[in-house]
Order: C-alpha cells, then sequence, then structure tokens
C-alpha cells in the first residue's frame, strides 16, 4: 500500500526519446555483465546485486533514452553505461556498507575510487571489483573527447557523489534526519545531478566555456536543476528507501520529521518545492544568461554551447520524470501519466509565481524564544568604539548630503542608535581597542551600503547603474595594498581606508579571501534588485544561499579568520565540515535578522528579500505562522553547527594528521563563531535599527499544520 498519492508533477515541457533505445538496452545488458556487475558474473565474495531480469526492469538505457533524446547511438551507449555503473555503485554500497553500518569499510572502499579518474597519462591501478572496472572502463572511454577544466569538473562531481556516500551512511548509523537546509545542500552532492549535469555537456557535445562555469547564472541553472532531479526521485523512491532500506536521507522524511506532519502533506510541500526550483531554473535561464553572454563577451559558437547545455538539463528534467512513471524501481503503479496532470500542476506553480504587494501593513513583530545558548561577552573598549566610529562615519561623508540622494541617509544620532559597537564588541570580546575600532568600522560601511544601494538604485530601477558601482569595488582592494581609484561616494571612500588597515598586515592568501568576501556581499546586492525589478519573491533555496553573502556574513566572518589565517591551512577551511560550520552559522544569523527588521522591511521599505516572508509565500501561510517555522530552521542549524564542532571537527583533525597547533588554532576559530552567533543577538535585542518587542511563547505562534515537539 502506498504511504501517499503521488502529486501533480510541474513538467511543462513533454519528454522525448532517443531512437537509439534498443541498442542501449542491449549494449548496457552486455556491458554490466563485462564488468561482473550482474549475479551470473559477479566477483567472488561479492553479495547478490542484481541479475538481468532486475536490470532490464530497471531499465536504465530507458532513462537515457529520455533525458539524452538527441544524442547518436554510440554516445547514448556510454551514458547508459555511466548510469548503470552509478545505479549499481548505489545498490552495491547499499548491501555492502549501509545495512551493515561499516563505516571504517566504506571509507577504505571510496578511498581507491578517486584513483580511476586520474588526470594525467598514469595508468589507474588494477581493479578488485565490479565498481572500480566499470569506472575505470568509463573514464577511458570519456575524458579523451573533453578539455582538462571539463575533465577536472567531471572528476570533482563523481568523486563527491561517491565520497559524500559517508555522509548518508552517518546518518543511517546514527538514525539523524538532516535538517532541510542542510538535506538540499548535501543531496546535490552525494545525488548525483552535478554529475549527470557535465554528462549533459558530454552527450550534447557543448562544454560551457571555463570563464563562465562559476558565475552565478550557471551555478543556480545546476544547482537549481540538481535539486529538481533529487527532490522527484526522493517523491517516487520515499517507499523503498523508508520501508524496505531503512534510509533516512529523503527530502519527503526530511519535511516530514521537521514540520511533524504526515507523509502526504510533506509529499505535497516537497512536491512545491520541486516545482519552485524548476521555476527558479526558468528564471535564471531567460532573464539572467542573456546579460551573461554580454558581459563575459561570449562568442556565437560559446552562446550557442551555453544555450544547448540548458537545454539538455531541461530535457534531462522532463526525461527523468517519464522514466520515474515507467521503472519498477520506484512507487508508481498509481501514476495517470504526465499529460493528465499538466494543468493542474500548472495552477500550482502558477501560485508560487504570484507578485507580492510591497508595504503591506504587518505591524510589529513578536519575537519567538531564540535558541541560543551561547553567553554574549562584552569587550572593555566598547565605548571608545563607539565614539570612534561616529567619527568615522563623518570623515568619509556618510553623515553628509550623498551622490542622488541629497538628504542625508544617516544622522549622528541616527548611527548612535544602530550602536555598532555592540554588536563589534561581543563578536570580538577579546580584541584590542584598535582592532575593535576597525571591525565596528566595517559593520557600519557593510550597513552603510546595505542601506544607500536601494536608496539610490532601487528607488531609480537603475540595474546598469547598480552595475557600474558593483564593478568598481575592486579597484578599491588592490591585492599589492598600492593606489586605487579616486572614490565618488562615501561608500568607495570607507572602502579605500578600511582595506589598508586591514590587509597590510595581512599575507596573500588572507587578502584574497577577504576581497572574495567584499565582492560576494556587494555583487549579492545586484540578485536583491534583479528580484526587485521583477516583483519576485524568492525560491526558498536561491534565498538561504544568496542570504549569506546579501547579510555579510561572509565579510564578518572573514574579519575573525584574519589572525588564524597562517595557522590554519585552506584545505582544511575546503572541507565539507568547516564549509558547513559556516553554513550553518551564517543561517543562524541571517534569518535572526529577517525576523527583527521583517516589520521595518516588509512595512515601511517594500522588500521582497525576506526568510520570513519567503516561507510566507512558498507555503501560503500568513506571518504568524511562518515566523516559529524559521525559528525552528534557525535552532537546527545552531544544532548542526555544535554536532559539527563537537564530533565531526576532531574526527576531521584525526583524519587529517593536524598537530596540537593547527588543533588549537580550529578550538579558537569555533569559540568565535558562537561569540559571533551570541554577540549578533545581542545587537540585534539593543539596536534602535528594528522594531523591538518582547519576547512572546512560542505557543502563541505555533501554526495549525505543526504538531508540538519537544527539544
Amino acid at each position: 500500500m502506498q504511504p501517499f498519492e503521488l502529486p501533480d508533477f510541474y513538467v511543462p515541457h513533454p519528454a522525448r526519446l532517443n531512437p537509439h533505445l534498443e541498442r542501449a538496452r542491449a549494449h548496457s545488458t552486455a556491458w554490466a555483465r563485462a564488468m561482473g556487475m550482474l549475479d551470473d558474473a559477479r566477483d567472488p565474495g561479492t553479495p547478490e546485486i542484481w541479475d538481468e531480469a532486475a536490470l532490464d526492469a530497471m531499465d536504465y538505457a530507458l532513462l537515457c533514452a529520455y533525458t539524452h533524446p538527441d544524442c547518436d547511438g554510440p554516445e547514448l551507449d556510454l551514458v547508459t553505461d555511466w548510469y548503470v555503473w552509478v545505479f549499481y555503485f548505489d545498490d552495491h554500497f547499499l548491501e555492502v556498507f549501509k545495512r551493515p553500518r561499516d563505516q571504517a569499510g566504506a571509507r577504505a572502499y571510496l578511498d581507491r575510487l578517486p584513483a580511476f579518474m586520474s588526470l594525467d597519462p598514469l595508468d589507474p591501478p588494477e581493479p578488485q571489483n565490479a565498481v572500480e572496472r566499470g569506472l575505470a572502463d568509463l573514464w577511458a572511454r570519456t575524458v579523451p573527447a573533453r578539455s582538462p577544466a571539463w575533465r577536472r569538473r567531471f572528476a570533482e562531481s563523481t568523486g563527491a557523489l561517491l565520497r559524500e556516500s559517508l555522509w548518508e551512511l552517518s546518518n543511517i548509523s546514527t538514525g539523524r534526519v538532516p535538517n532541510p537546509v542542510e538535506y538540499v545542500q548535501m543531496r546535490r552532492k552525494v545525488g548525483g545531478a552535478p554529475w549527470s549535469a557535465d554528462l549533459v555537456e558530454h552527450a550534447a557535445g557543448a562544454e560551457v566555456p571555463a570563464r563562465v562555469v562559476g558565475t552565478r547564472p550557471l551555478r543556480v541553472l545546476k544547482d537549481a536543476f540538481a535539486d529538481g532531479v533529487h527532490l522527484r526521485n526522493d517523491i517516487f523512491s520515499y517507499q523503498r528507501e523508508t520501508e524496505t532500506e531503512g534510509e533516512v536521507n529523503n527530502c519527503v522524511l526530511v519535511v516530514e520529521h521537521f514540520l511533524g506532519v504526515a507523509p502526504q502533506q510533506a509529499a505535497d510541500t516537497v512536491n512545491d518545492l520541486l516545482t519552485s526550483r524548476l521555476r527558479q531554473f526558468e528564471n535564471t535561464a531567460l532573464t539572467e544568461l542573456p546579460p551573461l553572454y554580454e558581459e563575459h563577451a561570449l562568442t556565437p559558437a560559446e552562446r550557442a554551447a551555453v544555450t544547448a547545455y540548458a537545454k539538455g538539463l531541461q530535457d534531462w528534467q522532463s526525461g527523468g520524470h517519464e522514466w520515474h512513471l515507467r521503472s519498477s524501481r520506484y512507487m508508481n503503479e498509481k501514476s495517470i501519466g504526465m499529460s493528465a496532470t499538466r494543468v493542474p500542476a500548472l495552477v500550482r506553480a502558477a501560485r508560487l509565481s504570484r507578485p507580492h504587494v510591497p508595504y503591506q501593513k504587518v505591524g510589529p513583530t513578536p519575537l519567538p524564544e531564540f535558541d541560543m545558548p551561547y553567553q554574549a561577552r562584552v569587550n572593555p573598549h566598547r565605548e571608545r568604539a563607539r565614539k570612534s566610529v561616529i567619527a568615522w562615519c563623518a570623515a568619509m561623508g556618510m553623515l553628509a548630503p550623498l551622490p542622488r540622494h541629497p538628504v542625508p541617509l544617516w544622522t549622528a544620532e541616527k548611527l548612535a542608535g544602530f550602536d555598532f559597537a555592540v554588536c563589534a564588541a561581543s563578536i570580538d570580546p577579546d580584541s584590542a581597542p584598535e582592532a575593535l575600532d576597525l571591525a565596528t568600522q566595517w559593520l557600519a560601511w557593510g550597513t552603510f551600503g546595505d542601506d544607500y544601494f536601494p536608496a539610490v538604485f532601487n528607488r531609480d530601477r537603475d540595474f546598469a547603474g547598480a552595475k557600474r558601482f558593483c564593478s568598481r569595488v575592486p579597484g578599491f582592494m588592490p591585492l599589492d595594498c598600492g593606489p586605487a581609484p579616486v572614490p565618488e561616494n562615501p561608500f568607495e571612500t570607507g572602502l579605500i581606508d578600511l582595506w589598508h588597515r586591514t590587509a597590510s598586515p595581512m599575507n596573500g592568501r588572507g587578502r584574497r579571501e577577504f576581497r572574495a568576501a567584499v565582492e560576494h556581499m556587494v555583487g549579492s546586492w545586484l540578485w536583491e534588485l534583479h528580484n526587485h525589478l521583477q516583483s519576485r519573491v524568492p525560491d526558498p533555496v536561491d534565498y538561504i544561499e544568496m542570504r549569506r553573502r546579501t547579510f555579510g556574513s561572509e565579510l564578518t566572518m572573514a574579519l575573525t579568520r584574519i589572525g588564524l589565517f597562517r595557522e590554519i591551512p585552506a584545505e582544511v577551511f575546503a572541507t565539507r565540515t568547516l564549509q558547513e560550520i559556516d553554513a550553518s552559522a551564517m543561517d543562524y544569523a541571517c534569518l535572526l535578522n529577517d525576523v527583527f527588521s521583517y516589520q521595518k522591511e516588509i512595512e515601511y521599505e517594500g522588500e521582497l528579500n525576506n526568510g520570513v516572508l519567503a516561507v510566507q509565500h512558498f507555503l501560503d501561510c500568513g506571518r504568524d505562522e511562518a515566523l516559529p517555522i524559521v525559528n525552528d530552521l534557525m535552532a537546527s542549524r545552531r544544532r548542526q553547527f555544535e554536532r559539527l564542532a563537537t564530533e565531526e571537527l576532531p574526527a576531521l583533525a584525526d583524519d587529517m594528521g593536524l598537530d596540537a597547533g593547527t588543533r588549537a588554532a580550529l578550538d579558537a576559530y569555533v569559540a568565535e563563531l558562537r561569540d559571533w552567533m551570541a554577540g549578533i543577538l545581542k545587537w540585534h535585542r539593543e539596536t534602535a535599527r528594528y522594531d523591538r518587542r518582547e519576547p512572546v511563547s512560542p505557543r502563541c505562534l505555533r501554526p495549525a499544520l505543526r504538531r508540538p515537539r519537544c527539544g
């Protein structure tokens, strides 16, 4: 009996079928047998995974024929072999390592696989099992046709879907259901859809130019595609994974657990998120790719390649859905076909795309009881920083009339009420007087920019002027600390001063990372303006990921790293554990700000980029329903931060063989992030910048769709 009825899926483009299907079916079966994946040819000691009948019923050739409808026969054979391999890996890993909870064996097994994806001409080691044998064969058949840049990307994507299986295994071993933000981000890595997107380039013969691969439009296209693939798969595979595999890594289960709802409502919510991600893909392709072509001066051939790649991802979504309706692998007995559900799905998609009416009266925001076990400490030099920041802002021109804004944006009284020294003094409770002055002034500078940018560019709907404003920012942060352009406004004047005082003592790595953090923050304001020009409340996943930049989280965290750049190697900060520690702390602070600033932004500023509003819009609920959901998400991210810091970080230090000095520096960094979160909450409670009300009991805010949970 199915645990829920399949929802109406948003599939706006009909699937098409590659004419070389039968050839791929015959080829993939023969290839799987040759690699030792079928029971009649498996290696000694390998458990029963597939027989030929099971492989035929799952029909991966049909999947590839639907998802790559235009490639020729040999290419379809190659792509199909890749999918046979990746599904075999998934099922083999389940039987050999997940079911017996063998983390040590899994780690040793996974550590060998990258050797079969060498980027140099060295011969790989001798394969010891069907997964290694298949990977060695496929790698040799695939990479010669692509550039070194594509090979590196594909190796990284393949390595991620293999390596991060340990994250899934860890959750299964402990019975831990991840929180929604963590799940979506980790599912991209372990689920393999970024890997599928790389194969789309290969199958379409349309390689994305390396100079635009890392841009926001291409990054969002790939991420939105991946989320669409994975969320759809989670809905179809829920019954098999939860009832027969003991799986906890499934988004329907994640939502069921987080919202405290039944499987049907959880599946419908996941389907809404799937729809939202597909609409994000469409919006990015239609509104962000054309300007990207001009900005990076892509040639006609390069534009055609990116367009073909986007079309290939679109084909994959439609084809992947059609295959899920037919494969024996999934819950699809009561499905009624794509065409029958298209109209209801389009109606639901229209709800998610409806415009928001700005400046609605929302009244004071009742504050929930925030999860914050860390005690904020206060730097003894706070009073000095209070006085210094007002004098500094005046000297930079921030309290005077501005270009395109003749009325001063700030006054000395308003600035004193903001009281940035409260925030800096708790973020940096142990810093010297000069360092605290500098940190306080960075906070004032970032907030001034955050006020100045919309006051001028949002008001005038001036996207071209905003792009020019952002494009000038790197010039005021020369990596050699040399001369800078003549500033045109107080924002640029302040940046020149702050950059030289901050970057001069740094090494090259510190300067590069800190400058990137500033560029990310300022560049993200263009994303906010882009949403305003479309009257578009952002997709919740896109919002969370961009909010880390718009809030300036990377900038303020980079300030905490200044004294640690020489003590902690760059490769440690590049690990998943450190990246997740940073991201979970950022999300707590960003969503906290959204709660405090809700009335100011929604009622008085007509803001569209707010986490509470994003939840309201997505779940079609009111503020008082959205607030506790946001608060629960903050709490889950804070708990994740602590689990990573106390459980995963020591294990990482052991795995990487870090010395005592580096371990002490990591402990200090984690302690600074605890100060960072506690200090930001303290500042929000004391500043005059936001509407302040007494906390209310969370029971007064609990929505009807949630049942009470302890903890």
